[in-house]
């Protein structure tokens, strides 16, 4: 009988780590390949975790609750040695490359001394935390197999103040260590320490808000944000969709919602200007072909984008039908790893909390995020000098200035107003 690992997947673009919300397996438990062991949360997607092999369950590595980087064990499987040999797959090139770690560390030993692979091959979690708090890895003791330390041997050492630190203070970590630290601007960042008082509740930080800190405050500390707004006239889309929102839900099923032909707008916009829809890329810009539009929907507790794919292809109906659908997943908490995947720009539906004016964070690696206000009554002075009550909305962009100047996404702006403000029953179609 061999002993192999499962570990944490990758579910999703620029995911790092993953949380365990649920165990479907105990020890003991037998599974075939591809059974589902565990439903793992991430700031992207809730996914289930499939077996890699057929066997018994051995040991849960993770709690419930618990959050591991890509790549950490969370379980270990019993399994035949045939089979384990015809399954593992690319398994034996994940050990090959473990021991290359091994060996680096060993090289890099000072003639004579005694190296302990276990202790001295940190997870990146672990390097995060110490280097977050300031910890000396080589004064901790670690309570995982063959003396390796866990998350939980520092996130111990944390709660109660009791945190070893080496003379030397500021020595930076190995080379090889360096390499497998997952980097992260929180990181950077040390906790505040807030001092309790009696009525102050404490929340636990979940993997979902934790992953949405690290990504927003990446964005913020790499991308120079730069803003601007357009006002528009939405009355003739008030009242075309207005018109028929009724009649559309009763054939269709589903709602015919502003945002819709808000999305549609800046996709065939994006489509005249698309150097909005690129990327940075260090050395080059990336110029993307396709317009996959990625848009914002909250729950209780965190934020997800799912993207809807091809956005210039599709009808103002097939787009309202998208957003129907990947809202439904996410708040029943169905959304895919797929789902997340592929967006270039974002467009975000600010309006349906009230808001009429924000600076949106732009999505990284994209190089926009388009906020949608909330269409308010206002007086506006039309061209003839008289004073009308219009349906107003405003545009709020914000851009990445390294890939973007205002001149283009200015030019952007005034072709999404264009294309909002001529929107009609005698000129646009939503099939």
């Amino acid at each position: 009988m061999a002993i192999e690992q499962i570990k944490m997947p990758q579910l999703g673009e620029s995911v790092t780590e993953g949380t365990i919300s649920k165990w479907l397996v105990s020890p003991g438990d037998k599974v075939n390949k591809y059974d589902p062991l565990a439903e793992v949360m991430t700031d992207k997607v809730n996914a289930e975790v499939p077996s890699s092999f057929s066997g018994t369950i051995k040991d849960l590595i993770a709690n419930e609750g618990d959050t591991l980087s890509v790549g950490e064990v969370i379980l270990t499987i019993e399994v035949a040695g045939t089979a384990a040999a015809e399954e593992a797959g690319g398994t034996k090139a994940g050990e090959n490359e473990e021991a290359g770690i091994q060996q680096t560390e060993a090289n890099s030993a000072t003639p004579g001394s005694v190296v302990n692979p276990a202790k001295s091959r940190y997870s990146p979690a672990v390097l995060k935390l110490s280097q977050e708090h300031s910890i000396d890895l080589s004064l901790v003791k670690g309570t995982g197999a063959g003396g390796r330390i866990t998350r939980k041997d520092l996130q111990r050492m944390i709660e109660t103040g009791n945190i070893p630190v080496s003379a030397q203070a500021g020595v930076k970590p190995e080379p090889q260590q360096l390499e497998k630290t997952v980097k992260s601007p929180a990181a950077a960042v040390p906790a505040p320490s807030i001092p309790l008082h009696a009525g102050d509740h404490e929340i636990p930080v979940t993997g979902v808000r934790k992953a949405i800190a690290a990504n927003m405050l990446r964005s913020k500390h790499e991308i120079p944000h730069a803003w601007t707004m357009v006002e528009v006239d939405a009355t003739s889309l008030v009242e075309y969709r207005n018109g028929m929102k009724d009649e559309f839900k009763q054939r269709e099923g589903f709602n015919l919602t502003f945002f819709a032909f808000f999305v549609k707008a800046a996709a065939q916009a994006l489509k005249e200007y698309p150097e909005v829809n690129s990327m940075w890329a260090g050395e080059k810009i990336i110029r993307k072909k396709d317009i996959n539009i990625s848009i914002a929907v909250a729950t209780d507790d965190a934020l997800f984008v799912p993207v809807i794919k091809h956005a210039d292809e599709k009808t103002i109906k097939g787009i309202a039908r998208e957003i129907s659908e990947l809202a439904s997943k996410v708040r029943s908490g169905k959304l895919q790893a797929e789902d997340m995947q592929g967006g270039t720009f974002t467009v975000n539906n600010t309006g349906s909390f009230g808001s009429v004016q924000s600076m949106g964070i732009i999505n990284y690696p994209q190089a926009a995020i388009l906020q949608v206000e909330s269409i308010v009554k206002r007086p506006v002075v039309m061209n003839n000098g008289m004073i009308a009550v219009r349906d107003m909305v405003n545009l709020c962009l914000s851009l990445d200035h390294r890939v973007l100047d205002g001149l283009i996404c200015g030019r952007f702006l005034q072709r999404v107003k264009e294309i909002i403000e001529t929107i009609s029953k005698e000129t646009t179609s939503i099939y």
